[in-house]
């Protein structure tokens, strides 16, 4: 298959896009909360609306791929996205914002599952591999960067003179009393770009492979009533919770302990955290080549354990570096977790894929427990509710049992590909 390398640019053009946008809620949300004078529960329904579309839209969006090609999916999912931020933009009030969202999220949720077999097709299957780390790659980019913009903008924004005139140009569209919503002013004019982008190129035919498709609905009754199919669900809901959880109330955390401003310190550890999050990512792939993936999961939760009690119990300064070093923590979850639910089942893989990426509703469930919490007891306490989270995920470690297991090699093997002094 003859490799499309624009279409691979834009595609992961899109990665970022998704990133940047999902992950952009985490360093707003304190400024938010001020600026509508929301209790932590009610601030829990913004990341909800978000990640709960993310629940509901994963396993159609597929459907929509198989019957209508890729243009008219990505070309639905943009008219989504355009359309929530352009509703956000008309009427910033915190009712219409939980609307918008979930229309952004239905949006990020269907690019999501289309861009997934369209890199395999435009990339080539032999590029496959290294199209989708330099996809995590780009995403965990835009993950870090983005709370760096966050801040650059609300700063920029404040300042009397010498405003550039992008920002003179917010300045006039944007409540003078609600600066934050001038992302969304610049998310709607993105996605009308890419909205023309998608309608002038040329998409290659998606053939799905087994375990892309979604499956029959037999299926999914079938795979419904299986034990071990809840078992790892449940794992994605504990770690896309954890990590949304720890994303999005990390810098009110700093905030409301420490008073540390979430325009500098709060967006910076929220950067770092997304940062050392790609890092470890790369430590995961080496050590799931040196041992079990069962174990290189269990041992990380362990790690991610003592972060987050140093991040909730600790100072100002180790809660600064622990909570940006749950990233590390927790980066080889998701892809582990997925890859021993995959491995326990013999068939039906395209309709289990399906159903664990419903399990992204952890993404809105967890932090809404955190928030409804933290009203109660305070976000401090709230927080500890991950150790129940991390905790289920060491036991998916602990418990499962897949029928294939990761390919290992001894570390004795890996000085054997280096040639020795003194030979050619």
């Amino acid at each position: 298959m003859k490799s499309n390398n624009l279409l691979v640019i834009l595609i992961l053009c899109i990665w970022f896009l998704i990133s940047f946008v999902t992950n952009i809620l985490g360093p707003m949300l304190p400024i938010i909360i001020s600026d509508f004078q929301l209790s932590l529960t009610l601030a829990a329904f913004l990341p909800f609306s978000f990640f709960l579309a993310y629940g509901i839209t994963s396993i159609p969006a597929g459907m929509m791929i198989e019957r209508f090609g890729a243009r008219n999916a990505l070309l639905l999912a943009f008219g989504l996205a355009f359309a929530g931020s352009t509703l956000f933009v008309l009427m910033p009030t915190y009712t219409i914002v939980l609307v918008s969202l979930f229309i952004i999220g239905m949006g990020m949720a269907m690019l999501q599952v289309i861009i997934l077999p369209l890199m395999r097709e435009a990339g080539g299957e032999k590029n496959y591999a290294f199209n989708s780390v330099l996809a995590q790659i780009v995403f965990g980019l835009a993950s870090f960067l983005s709370p760096f913009v966050f801040s650059g903008i609300m700063h920029a924004l404040t300042r009397p003179n010498n405003q550039p005139a992008v920002v003179s140009l917010l300045h006039r569209v944007i409540p003078p009393t609600l600066p934050w919503s001038s992302l969304y002013v610049l998310f709607t004019l993105v996605f009308a770009v890419m909205l023309l982008v998608i309608a002038c190129v040329k998409f290659p035919m998606i053939v799905l492979k087994n375990e892309e498709k979604t499956g029959s609905m037999e299926n999914y009754k079938e795979l419904l009533g299986q034990k071990k199919v809840w078992f790892f669900f449940f794992g994605i809901v504990a770690y896309v919770g954890t990590e949304q959880g720890l994303a999005n109330w990390m810098s009110q955390f700093l905030d409301h302990y420490h008073h540390i401003d979430p325009l500098t310190g709060g967006a910076k550890a929220v950067a770092w955290f997304w940062g050392l999050m790609s890092l470890g990512c790369l430590l995961g792939l080496l050590l799931v080549k040196l041992m079990d993936a069962k174990r290189v999961l269990q041992g990380f939760c362990i790690l991610a354990l003592i972060n987050l009690f140093l991040a909730l119990f600790g100072n100002r300064e180790v809660a600064l570096l622990a909570f940006p070093f749950c990233g590390i923590s927790i980066s080889v979850m998701f892809s582990i977790i997925f890859s021993l639910a995959l491995n326990s089942m013999d068939k039906h893989h395209g309709s289990v894929s399906g159903i664990l990426c419903t399990g992204i509703f952890g993404g809105a469930l967890i932090p809404f427990i955190i928030g409804w919490l933290g009203d109660l007891i305070g976000l401090r306490y709230a927080m500890c509710f991950l150790s129940i989270t991390i905790g289920y995920m060491f036991l998916v470690g602990r418990f499962s049992t897949p029928l294939v297991q990761n390919q290992t090699i001894r570390l004795s093997e890996v000085f054997t590909w280096f040639p020795k002094r003194g030979t050619r």
